[in-house]
């Protein structure tokens, strides 16, 4: 990788552009981009002029990367979790802290621990965790004796997730079949609505019959 190709990173980064996106950019795979980042500062230290003379010593020494200094084992894999999630919709920083829940020993956080671990401040692990927290990923609980709250993700947080998706996808029928008796049944419009209507309804209680069925999985 060239020290124009490092550069182009860093704008990235700067862009607040997701790592397939840089990839994409860069024509290089995505696990490319995600071992560079991670290697050398990860998404907030990125400096391509140290990646790229770091990069250069340790061709000379023949030695390894280093791990990334404070962050969690196995930086690079919980990274390209985050990718993962992130390409199929789910907010970064909400990544970050999913899986940094999903890959403690326990699946519990305080928020001091959530903003030591990932370094980012209270207000983005607020942010983060109300989202997971109205998604069914997580849930809140109450430390009485220290008057803090602590963020769990437990076996049957996917099961709530599907829940919740489903509460909301009903949200969206109801709607638009509002929309549909408004425009009128018999105009092609209303028809159009009411069949979107008809197909989330219908893959909304297969999805839950289905969850209810494997739920036994999880525990």
């Amino acid at each position: 990788m060239t020290q124009q190709d490092r550069e182009r990173i860093a704008a990235g980064l700067a862009d607040g552009l997701s790592y397939a996106e840089i990839a994409r950019r860069l024509d290089r795979p995505t696990s490319t981009i995600t071992r560079e980042i991670g290697r050398n500062g990860g998404p907030g230290g990125y400096r391509p002029q140290q990646a790229h003379q770091a990069t250069i010593q340790r061709a000379r020494r023949g030695t390894p990367a280093h791990p990334r200094a404070g962050g969690p084992p196995g930086g690079t894999m919980e990274e390209e979790l985050v990718e993962v999630a992130v390409r199929t919709g789910l907010p970064r920083m909400s990544a970050r802290v999913h899986f940094d829940l999903l890959l403690s020993e326990d699946g519990r956080r305080t928020a001091a621990e959530l903003t030591h671990r990932l370094k980012i401040s209270p207000a983005s692990v607020s942010v983060a965790v109300n989202f997971l927290v109205e998604q069914g990923f997580v849930r809140r609980e109450r430390d009485p004796q220290r008057r803090r709250d602590i963020y769990v993700v437990d076996d049957d947080a996917w099961y709530h997730s599907i829940v919740t998706g489903r509460r909301q996808t009903l949200d969206t029928v109801q709607a638009t079949m509002a929309a549909a008796e408004t425009y009128g049944l018999d105009s092609p419009v209303g028809q159009r609505l009411a069949k979107t209507a008809a197909f989330l309804e219908r893959v909304s209680l297969d999805m839950i019959e289905s969850a209810d069925r494997w739920r036994a999985l999880l525990t």
